[in-house]
Order: structure tokens, then C-alpha cells, then sequence
């Protein structure tokens, strides 16, 4: 390691600290004259494993390196400077990750000038970045969840030093704002709104990896949407790893249904949100949640397990029965409100009849779909240390028969939707097959359908013919332009110019001076005639004199001279719109 820089290394120990009140940061991005120099004719490529706090991760990455002047690539051989940016949920993800982080051996070896980086939650485990350092030298940068914002620093001190950097950073964890991105969707994003978790399940790394709960303020959130909106996203999920513990730190009545609420009056046509702890979840957001008919009626709510033993070893705060009375008041009020969740197979000492309680849950609840894991021990979680007597078969077994379970909900849910027709968000061409568009639900299923592939981004109605239980097949109700036409209306009517344009005419149709010179250029146009039928050519010419003055004062207007403006302005937009159409 005599190569390397050790700036700092993971600590569980600081990062269970709750102590530090966190310190709001302005980002002002600043690209220095050597990075900016290296990322000219650079392409960078980001692999993202985990979930999508990771993926925001990402999205923030790519907005610095974008700003440094690298362009994204999706070509592995091709890239110049990979992150890969790591899990540490689950064991079997770190084998992924160690494996993508074999496959670049090849560009370090044709390219003496790529730079290779590691980063995320898996990095702040301790032991981890040494692991990476002896097993793959051509590592360059190693980096945690607390650094993202220093990725270009890191980057300009491992070009100025020619030196490969380890910069852990464990600490409670601050709030970054202004941070740049490049959002991996154009109609769908993520938005944070909390950052960490303090609830310490003792199954969970994520408290020492991500830090401390802390909320974003309120008005930084929602000038973040505010944009989205304005910049025509259909859907924003509001994130964080308890999502609906947001402003409790800040200790003034602030609830997650208050940023709930203000971000559904935006006017986003679809609102949704995770992850949710069943210990937050108070009436106020039930409520919130009925309200608004673009909060949409999907909730993820982790049961983990049914087994009230199993719940308190694993610190969840609740029992079976405050779980499914929770179920239960969600339905009251929101009735087609389809639930998800996570359960956790096997974890230490579960009983068979710890089990059954699980599969009473699953059976009561009826959930419209589920994350299932096999319990894997993270070290430095306290489930790490404790005895277990139940063996791998066993957990298998359990395992099987709980997917089982469940895909008798899920598969019954999907089957009572055929025939019926909702509303798909369509997301684009099928990974599957390229002739079908995918799209979900309000209720987060997915759908595949045929349509033209200019409705992606757009929200269609799908009539529902097959059920292949996790997916489902159905067909396009309407004619697809009039999606197009009805969106374009909608943006049309959003534009400044759009809105000059009707202010302008509002006022001219009400203006009662007008009216009347209307009204006397038209009674002037009839006089003529009359004249000129009879060969009247004195009264004609009288007549022509009063007509030609009124249309002078006619053309002359103010507000006749304001809407010719604004149809001006407009004609260069409705030219756009019609090559569009076409």
C-alpha cells in the first residue's frame, strides 16, 4: 500500500455516534483547471448496485463528472474512469461487486491513465477497503457515502499526486445541497428528502453506513420538485431509508405528511414514496394519502416477520397485531391501496411456529407483491453475534414455502385486474422484447403492451388481457395520438407565451371600446353596400369615410396591436408542436 493515501478508514464505532447536530452545506461545485483538463475526451461509466438511495448516489456522481467535462458511456471497454458504486444490504451482493470490479483489469491494462473507483455503503464497512486494496491494485479511488460530494477534490489530488486515495469517512453525517445531477430518467426521479436511519435493527447495516436520520429542509425539497415539475416529470418518489420519519430531528411538529401534502399541490401527476417504517406511520399520513388523488395508492410497507418474538430480537418497535391493525386503517381509507413489503427468512433462532405467524401475515394482509431474503449476517450489527440453531436446509425450506405464500396473493391480485383498464406510466420499450412497451401502474404492477414508442413518458390507459402474475399483458385503449395531443395541450398551456397569448385575447374580447368599433366598422361595411346597390355615390363615399376612420382607430389600438404581438410570439411554438406531430 506504499502507493496509496489513507485519508481516513471506516469506524463502526463513530458511525453509531448520534451526538453532532448536522451541518447544512452549500456546494459550489468548483472543477479545477487539471480535472477539467483530464475529462476532455473522457467518457465515465457508473454501476450502481443497491437500492435507490444508491441510485441517486449515482445521479449526483454523474452530475459532477458531467460538470468536470466527461461524457457518460455505457460501453465498459470504452470508459476511461468507472465507479462502481456498492451495496451492502445483503452478503451475495458484495460477491457481485468484487466480481464487476474484476472486469475493468482489462482497461487499466490498455489505458496507463484510467482511473478506476469504489465507492458506497459496502465501503464503510471496516475491513472492506484494505480488502479491495490487495485483491485489485489498479483501484484508484476508495470512497464512501459521506464523500460523494468530494469525488472531483478526490479525483484532482489523485491526479496531482499521482498517488491512488482511501477516504472513509465515518461521522453521523451532514446535508449536502446544490448538489449537481444528471438524472438517469427523464420522466420519473428520485428526490431525498432524509438522509440515515436511527432505528438500529439489529439485522441493518445501513445506520453505520449511511448515518444518522436527518431531514432535508422543507423548501430546499420542494424547489427540487418545483423544477421537476416545471421540466415535465410525470412521477417523483420521495426517498429515504425511513422515509416517514422525516422532521422529527427537527423537533418543531414537522411531519413526513406535511412534505407529503405540499409536494402533491406541485400538480406532479404521480407522487410516491419509500422506504416506510410501520412505527411512523401515523393517521395524518393515511389521510394525506387519501387526499390526493396523485399520491398513488402503492405502499412498501417492510413487515420483515409475523413472529412478535422474532420482531423485538430484531428491534422493529412493533408487534403482529399493531401491524396488521395498521393494515387495516390504511384499507378503511384508502380501500384499493395495494401493499408490498420486505421479510426476512431465517433469522436468528426462528422457531417453526415463528414461521407460521409470518405466513399468517402474509395470508391476512394479502400483499400485491414482496422482497424476500434468506437472513444474512453483516458484521458489526449485533443479529451478527447472536447463537442461531436453525440450519441452512431448514431456512431454505421456510424459504420456498413463504415465496410460495405470497405469490398466492400476488398471483390472485394480478388475475382480478384482467379485464379491467388503468392508467400506465410508460417507461418505454420491454427488456424483454422490443416489439412491447412497458409502463406500471398507479399501483406499481408492471404492464406490457403494443403502442408506438413515442408514448414513452406519457400516461395511458391499458386494458389488462393476461395475468402472468408478477407482469402483466393488455392492450392500448384509444388512439395513441390523442395521448400525444392531450400532453401537448397540457405543456402548451404551461408556456409563457401560451399565457401571454390568452391574456392578450381575454382582454381584447372584453374590452367594451372595441365592441363598439367593431360594431360600427360593421354597420359602416352594410351602409356601403346599400349605397352602392342604389348608386348612391355621396351617401357611399360618407359612409366609406366613417368606415375607414373607425377601422383606423380599430387598427390602432392598443390591445388589437397587443394580441398581433402575441400571435407572433406564439407561431414559432405551434410550429414546433406541428412538427412534432408529424
Amino acid at each position: 500500500m506504499a502507493k496509496k493515501i489513507i485519508k481516513s478508514l471506516p469506524d463502526m464505532a463513530k458511525a453509531r455516534n448520534r451526538v453532532d447536530l448536522p451541518t447544512v452545506k452549500i456546494d459550489e461545485v468548483m472543477v479545477t483547471t487539471r480535472v477539467a483538463k483530464f475529462a476532455q475526451g473522457r467518457r465515465y461509466l457508473i454501476k450502481t448496485f443497491g437500492c435507490q438511495a444508491n441510485i441517486r448516489d449515482e445521479e449526483i456522481m454523474a452530475g459532477y463528472l458531467e460538470k468536470a467535462g466527461f461524457t457518460r458511456t455505457e460501453d465498459e471497454k470504452a470508459a476511461n474512469l468507472v465507479i462502481v458504486n456498492t451495496c451492502a444490504v445483503r452478503e451475495n451482493a458484495e460477491e457481485k461487486v468484487l466480481g464487476e470490479i474484476g472486469k475493468y483489469k482489462a482497461n487499466h491494462a490498455k489505458d496507463k491513465s484510467f482511473v478506476m473507483c469504489v465507492c458506497g455503503c459496502m465501503m464503510q464497512e471496516e475491513g472492506v477497503a484494505e480488502k479491495i486494496v490487495a485483491t485489485y491494485p489498479y483501484v484508484n479511488l476508495i470512497f464512501g457515502t459521506h464523500n460523494v460530494s468530494n469525488l472531483l477534490d478526490l479525483l484532482d489530488e489523485h491526479l496531482e499526486k499521482n498517488k491512488d486515495l482511501i477516504d472513509v469517512i465515518s461521522y453521523p453525517g451532514d446535508i449536502v445541497e446544490n448538489l449537481p445531477s444528471s438524472r438517469l430518467d427523464p420522466y420519473k426521479a428520485f428526490v431525498n428528502i432524509t438522509y440515515g436511519c436511527d432505528k438500529f435493527c439489529t439485522y441493518c447495516i445501513v445506520p453505520y453506513t449511511r448515518g444518522r436520520e436527518r431531514s432535508r429542509a422543507k423548501e430546499d425539497i420542494i424547489a427540487e420538485c418545483k423544477e421537476l415539475v416545471e421540466a415535465g416529470y410525470q412521477e417523483i418518489t420521495l426517498l429515504g431509508q425511513n422515509v416517514n420519519s422525516y422532521g422529527k430531528d427537527f423537533k418543531d411538529g414537522t411531519s413526513f405528511a406535511d412534505i407529503l401534502e405540499e409536494v402533491a399541490k406541485l400538480g406532479i401527476p404521480r407522487l410516491r414514496f419509500m422506504t416506510s417504517h410501520p412505527w411512523d406511520f401515523d393517521d395524518k399520513m393515511i389521510d394525506t394519502i387519501a387526499k390526493y388523488p396523485n399520491i398513488m395508492h402503492f405502499i412498501h410497507l417492510p413487515v420483515q416477520s409475523g413472529s412478535d418474538e422474532v420482531l423485538r430480537r430484531m428491534g422493529r418497535r412493533y408487534d403482529k397485531k399493531a401491524y396488521l391493525d395498521l393494515v387495516a386503517k390504511i384499507r378503511a381509507k384508502i380501500p384499493d391501496c395495494a401493499i408490498s413489503t420486505d421479510i426476512i427468512v431465517g433469522f436468528p433462532d426462528e422457531t417453526d411456529a415463528d414461521f407460521e405467524e409470518t405466513l399468517d401475515v402474509c395470508r391476512k394482509v394479502g400483499y400485491f407483491s414482496a422482497f424476500t431474503f434468506i437472513y444474512s449476517p453483516r458484521k458489526g450489527t449485533p443479529a451478527a453475534v447472536m447463537k442461531d440453531d436453525v440450519d441452512a436446509k431448514t431456512k431454505h425450506e421456510r424459504f420456498v414455502r413463504l415465496v410460495a405464500t405470497i405469490e398466492e396473493s400476488v398471483s390472485a391480485k394480478a388475475n382480478a385486474m384482467v379485464g379491467h383498464t388503468y392508467a400506465v406510466l410508460v417507461d418505454g420499450p420491454s427488456k424483454k422484447d422490443s416489439d412491447l412497451l412497458s409502463g406500471y401502474t398507479e399501483t406499481n404492477k408492471l404492464v406490457h403492451f403494443k403502442a408506438p414508442t413515442y408514448l414513452k413518458g406519457h400516461i395511458v390507459d391499458v386494458k389488462i388481457d393476461e395475468s402472468h402474475t408478477y407482469s402483466l399483458i393488455g392492450t392500448l385503449v384509444g388512439d395513441p395520438l390523442s395521448y400525444m395531443a392531450k400532453d401537448i395541450a397540457k405543456c402548451l398551456g404551461e408556456e409563457e407565451v401560451v399565457k401571454a397569448y390568452f391574456a392578450a385575447k381575454k382582454a381584447f374580447d372584453e374590452d367594451l371600446s372595441l365592441k363598439e368599433i367593431n360594431a360600427k366598422i360593421s354597420a359602416k361595411q352594410k351602409e356601403m353596400m346599400d349605397f352602392s346597390a342604389k348608386n348612391d355615390t355621396d351617401n357611399y363615399e360618407k359612409a366609406k369615410a366613417e368606415y375607414l376612420k373607425a377601422k383606423q382607430s380599430y387598427d390602432g389600438h392598443p390591445l388589437v396591436n397587443n394580441l398581433l404581438a402575441a400571435q407572433d410570439d406564439l407561431e414559432p411554438l405551434l410550429k414546433e408542436v406541428e412538427a412534432r406531430l408529424k
